[in-house]
């Protein structure tokens, strides 16, 4: 339990007291944010918000990396699965980097297209899943809370590829009103803090008691560190960049921690339980699917304007509104996700 605090804090106070130096620094290298303004005069304009330092995602990336390893050199010894998923969460953050300074240096909001977008994701998503395969032997199952029994084999390595790569984009879809995705994106990683940590306290090696999980007490123990430290890292981050904003997090941060939850939940053996933790998110990116669908096939528009945080926007509602109410979303979809989790445990069983 230690270990989790300390690397929450670490992460937390790394982001709140690093973040203004890293403002100053992102105005000096003109790391300012690029806005593209609606064609609709109806639809709210942002700006105002040109010019606010963006790539904040890298100060957040820091605070998490630091915060791990300042853990894991205080308790010692690091794990396969920790090392994988602070590699994800890097990885796509440089993707995020590169797209977020060929916005910078064009003059635009155009960064790297998409096929680009998605080959470096599936290449990161692949390698992910074979370092689980081969380094932490991770049940290659399709998982609910637990192993649902189907074992996807190869198919797998697909499977991985969709989580990483829908996720990592919802995020980003979510990161377009100041603070909604960091808020919401901190409240997704405190929910897998638990998991993770309740994972280690009731595995199967270490208590073989009914509700049991058949996991590995040491690498869940580094998914609960390495959630703990992007959640420090996270809110230390929103204090920022909660309206008006100073900085943003830009695709470089927000495809990072996309990533990292979906990698979250296969390590923790609930894939499918992130659908509900993570039900602003599927709210954001399904509302984007659902427009285009709409005018392809009939024309119309099925909201005023896409993802839907925006739509609420164009029907009057304050921005900082609109935030507030979507963080309370994020809020209850969290807490009837962790409800579930728990109820398994109790139907299995478990005590109290």
């Amino acid at each position: 339990m230690t270990a989790i605090l300390v690397a929450a804090a670490v992460g937390l106070f790394v982001t709140l007291l690093g973040t203004p130096a890293a403002i100053r620094v992102f105005r000096f290298l003109g790391w300012g944010q690029r806005v593209r303004e609606p064609s609709d005069p109806r639809h709210p304009s942002h700006g105002a918000k040109v010019g606010t330092p963006t790539m904040g995602g890298l100060v957040i990336l820091g605070g998490m990396v630091l915060g791990y390893v300042v853990t894991r050199i205080m308790t010692g010894g690091f794990s396969a699965t920790g090392l994988l998923l602070i590699g994800v969460a890097l990885a796509l953050g440089a993707l995020g980097y590169v797209d977020d300074l060929l916005k910078v240096k064009g003059h635009h909001s155009l960064g790297l297209g998409k096929t680009a977008k998605l080959f470096v994701q599936a290449v990161v998503a692949v390698l992910f899943a074979v370092g689980l395969d081969r380094l932490t032997g991770v049940s290659t199952e399709l998982s609910f809370i637990r192993e649902a029994g189907i074992d996807l084999g190869i198919a797998f390595l697909i499977w991985v590829f969709l989580m990483v790569t829908a996720t990592s984009n919802a995020v980003n879809l979510t990161d377009g009103l100041d603070g909604l995705a960091s808020g919401s994106v901190a409240l997704v990683m405190g929910a897998y803090v638990i998991v993770s940590f309740w994972q280690v306290r009731h595995a199967c090696v270490l208590l073989d008691v009914p509700g049991c999980y058949d996991i590995s007490p040491q690498g869940s123990l580094d998914a609960a560190i390495v959630a703990a430290a992007t959640m420090g890292a996270t809110a230390g981050f929103l204090w920022w960049n909660a309206a008006p904003a100073r900085i943003f997090m830009g695709d470089t941060g927000s495809l990072a921690l996309g990533g990292l939850i979906a990698a979250m939940a296969i390590v923790t053996h609930t894939q499918l339980l992130l659908v509900i933790l993570g039900g602003l998110f599927v709210l954001e990116a399904s509302s984007v699917i659902l427009q285009v669908i709409s005018f392809r096939l009939f024309g119309r528009r099925l909201f005023r304007m896409a993802p839907i945080h925006h739509h609420f926007e164009v029907l009057g509602w304050p921005e900082f509104t609109v935030i507030v109410r979507f963080w309370i979303v994020a809020a209850l979809a969290v807490a009837f996700g962790m409800g579930l989790f728990y109820a398994d445990f109790l139907a299995r069983g478990g005590l109290l």
